[in-house]
């Protein structure tokens, strides 16, 4: 999926994070985490994301995380969220995103 403008997804709340994502005309994936666990669970979450960009074919963008202790599936949703919204993807087959 190709990011084509700016778009985020989730909220600052506990248990949630916030997703901000945007093209990257330089290529490739610059992904920043901010996290209230990232010493304990850093590079899982680094992990969550890029395997959901990686499931989306994602290529190119740049993403801002600011989590507050989300688990797995919330992180990986709030990700998928984000980039549909930045594709501008009006009609989302969610049978397909795995």
């Amino acid at each position: 999926m190709k990011i084509s403008h700016p778009a985020f997804a989730g909220t600052l709340e506990s248990s949630d994070l916030q997703v901000r994502i945007e093209p990257n005309v330089s290529g490739g994936i610059e992904l920043s985490l901010d996290s209230t666990v990232e010493q304990q669970f850093g590079k899982a979450i680094r992990n969550v994301v890029l395997e959901t960009l990686s499931n989306m074919e994602v290529a190119d963008a740049k993403i801002i995380i600011e989590d507050k202790g989300a688990l797995d599936c919330v992180i990986k949703a709030r990700v998928q969220a984000a980039v549909l919204r930045a594709c501008g993807e009006q009609e989302i087959d969610w049978s397909q995103l795995s």
